[in-house]
């Protein structure tokens, strides 16, 4: 009998994958490669993609994996859904012929320059409709910036889609954009569940380049028959609804109504499910769209943590594995020295984008790598402390328990550190590390009305003795303070 599997794309910030997996969510295949970003000249911290280099390496990883999985099972696969995930607030621009012209990343801000033309009045209608402060990481700025000094481009412009959605026309030829991602985009009222026109006049952005809705674990289309040919897969294979990477590694947790969920990758968004829509009257959080119908996340947001923590290691241990590491930190129990690494905080009105590495001089024969290394790891799990006790001061929360997911958890020790600093048991499911990749298995089983493997065993680490861990936080923060006394 043929093995019934999926296609999952997942385009994230540093890389993008394509894994082939069953409908339990075995991993079958996996092939990855790094997504490559040009410098815009014409703005400061600005950054885009050629889109149609990064689907020609879309369509390679997918053979790749798809060869890999072939080789790893003696029975024949038959692919019956694809669906794709990716980074949230990036878009692509593209033209009347459904051609591409740019696509922006998240963390293309060209927009910057132009925040403060948006008035105080303004801003407060903005959180009210999207529950987010708008700046320059949302896609609404960037179609700002492209239209201030790239204006051929934005006349040109017929459509924008999130990087996901244009995955998925890639592959049917439909075009549409998922409520999640739509989410990111400051053009969208997230209660409402639909595009707004007060929106689009506060930024001045054309309401027709904005495409119909779509609800992620949805069919969106069959699979066109030149990406059957080159994939050789059938013609009958479903493209489904997918979303943003964010919702669909919350979704691998399979978490419940009032759960909390911490996601550690690139960036580390910690997140509450909700079934209504909480705006924070101090403007801290973000409010979106769950993947789920009629779901919300509320979420604080620590940045680029998971960024820090690999260039760290690319330094430090440039060709030693996590395994190292991890055994290195188990034979280093005192703190040598503190980080603060210019991770965000939800009560701190701007980010702080100088940081460092305080520790005692005259510098210690003591001092380790593994040192530099513990304090870029305990920074992160203060800095999930910080924003935890944020979105708690907003929306309260009681369980004794919360969900983790992402590859920054394969660390024993930032685990155990965010355990002992939230006082929480952490529990983590099999497959955390390909969190999202389980995300769009789950959401193909639902439109194909499959039934997959919904018990993902966890396990649970129980927080130690934290009194000493309290000191050690109340220090990080003094160190955190002195930061951006010299910096802010």
């Amino acid at each position: 009998m043929k093995q019934q599997a999926y296609i999952i794309i997942d385009i994230g910030t540093g890389n993008v994958r394509v894994a082939v997996c069953d409908n339990l969510g075995n991993l079958l295949g996996v092939a990855r490669d790094n997504v490559n970003y040009i410098t815009d000249d014409l703005y400061p911290e600005s950054f885009y993609f050629d889109p149609e280099k990064l689907w020609q390496q879309i369509i390679a990883l997918a053979k790749q994996a798809l060869s890999l999985a072939k080789k790893k099972d003696t029975s024949a696969l038959e692919i019956n859904a694809i669906t794709a995930s990716s980074q949230r607030e990036g878009i692509v621009l593209m033209d009347k012929r459904g051609q591409s012209l740019m696509g922006l990343p998240n963390h293309d801000h060209r927009g910057r320059e132009w925040e403060s033309e948006i008035t105080r009045k303004q801003k407060d209608r903005v959180y009210e409709l999207t529950g987010r402060k708008p700046s320059s990481l949302f896609s609404a700025l960037k179609l700002i910036g492209i239209k201030k000094r790239r204006s051929a481009i934005y006349e040109n412009c017929d459509c924008i889609m999130s990087i996901s959605d244009w995955a998925q026309y890639q592959l049917c030829g439909v075009k549409g954009y998922e409520n999640s991602q739509a989410s990111e985009t400051c053009l969208y009222d997230v209660q409402g569940m639909t595009w707004s026109d007060a929106l689009c006049e506060i930024f001045d952005i054309k309401a027709s380049v904005l495409p119909p809705l779509q609800q992620s674990g949805t069919v969106l289309g069959s699979i066109s028959s030149s990406i059957s040919k080159q994939l050789q897969i059938p013609e009958s294979c479903l493209v489904i609804v997918g979303g943003a990477d964010t919702q669909l590694a919350i979704k691998s947790t399979q978490p419940g109504v009032g759960d909390l969920i911490v996601v550690s990758g690139t960036t580390t968004p910690l997140a509450k499910i909700t079934e209504n829509y909480v705006l924070d009257s101090k403007k801290r959080t973000w409010t979106n769209r769950h993947v789920d119908d009629n779901r919300f996340i509320l979420e604080a947001n620590t940045g680029v943590t998971g960024l820090n923590y690999q260039r760290l290691k690319e330094i430090f241990y440039p060709n030693e594995g996590y395994d190292v590491i991890e055994k290195e930190l188990d034979e280093t129990n005192a703190s040598r020295c503190v980080a603060s690494l210019g991770s965000l905080i939800a009560d701190e009105d701007r980010p702080l984008t100088r940081g460092g590495f305080v520790f005692n001089t005259p510098v210690s024969h003591d001092l380790t790598r593994a040192h530099f290394v513990r304090s870029s790891l305990w920074d992160i799990a203060c800095c999930i402390k910080s924003n935890y006790d944020s979105l708690c001061d907003v929306d309260p929360y009681e369980k004794d328990y919360v969900w983790a997911c992402g590859g920054g958890f394969q660390s024993k020790t930032l685990t155990q550190f965010v355990a002992n600093l939230l006082n929480k048991k952490i529990r983590i499911r099999e497959g955390y590390r390909q969190a999202s990749v389980i995300g769009g298995v789950i959401i193909c089983n639902e439109a194909l009305r499959t039934q997959g493997n919904h018990e993902l065993q966890f396990k649970e680490i129980a927080p130690q003795e934290t009194r000493n861990f309290n000191d050690r936080y109340e220090n990080w923060k003094k160190v955190r303070s002195g930061f951006k006394q010299v910096f802010l």
